[in-house]
């Protein structure tokens, strides 16, 4: 059997496994597993144990469970719901302007949070109730909490990027750098979405009444200092990371460490919450290492067979496709597997086989790192597995049907492609930042 049958393989097998329902860390592990005992025998028993080293012995690698638990602190104690109080009384005097500070929040709860499904868990608890309950369209509010929360992946401290960092050996840092500047983009294009949106049609987003809004001005200076505790946290923790001053695992520990501080002096730091947050930061970390070691593994494999050299042989000789062509036709391959597959799924199949394809075509990896995280944003908004169709269903009041959070969707979508070319046309909007810093 030549060994682009052998890939092939490998990769429908992989699939099959994944649509059975099996565990993505399972399933891609088990194929792995099987690869290796048929090709290279007992002796290959010793690539997992070769993977899991190496991925213990890479240091950023501490900033996975630091960031999480950052999050969840934040979450957990309360301080997200002090910010949407101040976006509240701040904005309820434009149309749609409560709509305008959910995305905000979204944005500074992905600076302080990195993944999200946090995002959408404040969102739909937090904002949903707050916007239905003053009459704004229930299809505009779910589309703009599902689209704000998948902002989580994008802007630093994005999960995401660390985990496309370690598989793809690219620098953390160059691609948090890499993901600021779309990810603020595409917030400041949802804005003028809503914005305009809500002038021509008043009735979606319509204004607070008066007595909501007529409330002393030292009361509304003093909503002011909730936004106070996140913007210092995220200057020392990334902040100082930018400025050279700390490293990756230290500004990750800034965070945690200004976090807890935080809940502590707001006296909301209890042993129910610090339990919690341990928890959930212990089950997130523990599944994204698996995952992690599962991918090694399988890339391995990859790397062992030539299945890099053999796609790009089939594209660019076979097929006289120009690279930009096969890059396009590569983000829409993610696209359609985004329908049934989640994001650390979709890296840990395709990153073997794109991202040396990536860099040999000559495209920067860490341009494509945010183009993959986009892509992923749109995946966590396709049907029929998008993430966070699920999670809005399950959260969402039982006014909010499923074809209402289908049809909600569509406008950000759109906008998220067009951000996606945006990029693809001018890749500068992405490299910008990291050259300047480097530089």
């Amino acid at each position: 059997m030549s060994y682009e049958a052998i890939a092939l393989l490998m990769f429908t097998t992989m699939l099959v496994m994944l649509l059975t329902g099996q565990r993505v860390f399972a399933a891609i592990g088990f194929v792995a597993a099987a690869a290796a005992l048929l090709l290279y025998g007992t002796g290959s028993y010793e690539m997992p144990f070769n993977a899991a080293f190496k991925l213990f012995n890479w240091f950023p690698l501490l900033t996975l469970p630091l960031f999480v638990y950052m999050g969840y602190i934040m979450s957990e104690s309360g301080i997200a719901d002090d910010l949407y109080r101040m976006f509240h009384v701040w904005f309820g005097r434009i149309r749609g302007g409560l709509a305008i500070g959910t995305i905000l929040l979204m944005v500074v709860i992905s600076a302080m949070n990195g993944l999200s499904v946090a995002g959408m868990a404040i969102g739909t608890t937090i904002a949903l109730p707050e916007l239905l309950k003053r009459n704004y369209d229930k299809r505009m509010v779910t589309g703009v909490i599902q689209a704000g929360s998948s902002l989580g992946i994008l802007v630093p401290p994005s999960i995401v990027l660390v985990l496309y960092g370690m598989i793809a050996r690219q620098p953390v840092s160059q691609l948090w750098l890499a993901g600021a500047v779309p990810g603020l983009l595409m917030a400041f294009i949802f804005i003028v979405y809503i914005a305009i949106r809500c002038r021509i049609q008043p009735s979606l987003g319509p204004v607070l009444d008066r007595s909501e809004l007529d409330i002393p001005m030292r009361e509304k200076l003093a909503t002011l200092r909730a936004g106070i505790t996140p913007f210092l946290i995220f200057f020392f923790m990334t902040g100082l990371f930018v400025m050279g001053v700390t490293s990756l695992v230290e500004s990750s520990a800034v965070g945690a460490t200004a976090a807890t501080i935080a809940a502590l002096v707001r006296r909301r730091l209890t042993f129910k919450i610090l339990h919690e947050t341990a928890k959930k930061t212990l089950g997130i970390s523990c599944m994204f290492l698996w995952i992690i070691l599962a991918a090694l593994a399988f890339g391995a494999i990859f790397d062992g067979i030539g299945a890099g050299n053999a796609i790009e042989a089939f594209f660019v000789d076979r097929m006289e496709m120009t690279p930009l062509e096969i890059l396009i036709l590569m983000q829409i391959s993610y696209l359609v597997l985004g329908m049934f597959l989640d994001d650390t799924a979709m890296l840990v199949i395709v990153a073997p086989l794109y991202v040396p394809l990536v860099i040999a075509l000559g495209f920067d990896p860490i341009w494509y790192g945010v183009l993959y995280t986009i892509t992923c944003q749109i995946a966590y908004m396709t049907p029929p597995f998008g993430y966070n169709l699920f999670l809005m269903r399950s959260m969402a009041p039982s006014e909010v049907t499923l074809m209402d959070i289908y049809r909600s969707i569509i406008p950000f979508v759109l906008l998220m492609v067009f951000t996606l070319g945006l990029l693809i046309a001018f890749p500068e909007i992405a490299l910008w930042l990291p050259n300047k810093v480097a530089g």
